[in-house]
């Protein structure tokens, strides 16, 4: 299942409207698992021919909170931890991944992984805030 409807339309790792977004498209699985591949491109470069530490950490939010969308939640990051495993070629087609560990509302605590084939690149934690209504 592609979540399309996610109210971020302008969004810049998940909008299809951003014109300088990375459109990401996430699918959920029966588990309530997100994932979505990415292609890294130059425009995303930290060091030299290795991706950016922050787009990393972005993509994992993204992944995240898609994940709560897929359950009906919307929340916004709290706190969010990433541990770099590995340097990420940014010419590199990644899966990033996303998945609810345990919630206490309005706290969600979710995981997340970037794997380069089997190789997990890095992962994060996070804590998640649930959005008051009509917001």
């Amino acid at each position: 299942m592609v979540l399309m409807d996610n109210g971020h339309s302008h969004c810049l790792l998940c909008g299809q409207d951003n014109t300088v977004g990375l459109k990401l498209q996430f699918e959920a699985d029966d588990g309530g698992r997100v994932r979505a591949q990415f292609q890294g491109k130059p425009e995303l470069m930290g060091y030299d021919g290795l991706m950016h530490g922050g787009v990393i950490a972005s993509l994992l939010d993204s992944a995240m909170t898609h994940c709560l969308f897929h359950l009906g939640i919307r929340a916004m990051t709290g706190d969010l931890q990433v541990r770099y495993l590995q340097s990420v070629p940014i010419n590199a087609e990644v899966v990033i991944g996303a998945w609810l560990v345990k919630e206490r509302t309005p706290l969600y605590y979710l995981k997340g992984e970037v794997r380069s084939g089997e190789q997990i690149m890095a992962w994060s934690k996070a804590t998640f805030i649930r959005q008051k209504r009509g917001k």
